[in-house]
């Protein structure tokens, strides 16, 4: 059995790779730099605790990564479906923590739009909206 790397033919489907690319990418510098990638969460651990760089690397870390990557690497419709729903919900969630916990700040804002932004792109794709 031939692997052949999947490239992307129509503008829905460079989209939806985008979005599973912007994924990747934030997984691999929450797993590469955790410290950077929780200060830019504004997170921080209350000691230096490794455990809390370990659930950086892996959650945020291994888990964006492989979904994004595995995305790209099957380029299939319901994986990018998968993608987009789970960016849509990371979204809800985070308008959720704006009600309810008075997270009415321009940083919520941000990742609310960046994350409305990466349910969008493959999103677009899986449901036919571009071809």
């Amino acid at each position: 059995m031939n692997f052949v790397f999947p490239m992307p033919y129509s503008q829905g489907e460079w989209l939806a790779w985008g979005g599973a690319l912007l994924t990747v990418l934030f997984g691999l510098v929450a797993m590469v730099a955790p410290r950077l990638s929780l200060r830019a969460l504004m997170l921080q651990p209350a000691r230096e605790n490794p455990g809390a760089f370990a659930g950086q690397r892996s959650l945020f870390g291994g888990f964006y990564a492989g979904v994004g990557l595995s995305a790209i690497l099957f380029a299939q419709p319901l994986i990018y479906l998968t993608l987009g729903v789970a960016w849509a919900l990371a979204a809800f969630g985070r308008v959720l923590s704006m009600l309810s916990d008075g997270g009415n700040a321009r940083f919520n804002w941000i990742s609310l739009s960046i994350m409305l932004l990466l349910a969008a792109l493959p999103l677009t794709f899986a449901l036919g909206l571009v071809p």
